[in-house]
């Protein structure tokens, strides 16, 4: 099973492989967590992610919201690279553009989509 696509990212609303979502999110090679829960809403720390601590991918993607005001603390980035996994942290509008490039060219990505702010 490909990868959903995004098909369409406004504050606070994307649309992926056909459903729409108004909350964060996070997209993996297998399916979709949502809601997506921090413990602080603008910060991202790794244990934000345990539930795809493990999961096989080539690539992460972090969605920092539509004004890009969602911090991700370097232990993400370290752990995912660590791991050689190749991450991505732009505002979200960016994001979803590398997210859709990346899975078109067949990689196994996972997404962290932060919707607002």
């Amino acid at each position: 099973m490909a990868q959903p696509l995004v098909e369409e990212y406004t504050f606070g609303r994307i649309k992926l492989g056909g459903r729409v979502y108004g909350r964060d999110l996070v997209v993996t090679p297998s399916g979709v967590i949502h809601p997506w829960w921090r413990r602080e809403g603008h910060l991202l720390a790794l244990d934000d992610l345990r539930e795809v601590l493990e999961v096989e991918a080539d690539c992460l993607v972090i969605g920092t919201g539509y004004s890009g005001a969602m911090d991700v603390l370097d232990e993400v980035v370290e752990y995912f690279r660590g791991r050689g996994v190749e991450v991505y942290v732009a505002g979200t509008r960016e994001a979803v553009r590398v997210y859709n490039e990346l899975v078109k060219a067949g990689r196994r990505v996972i997404a962290a989509f932060h919707l607002t702010c």
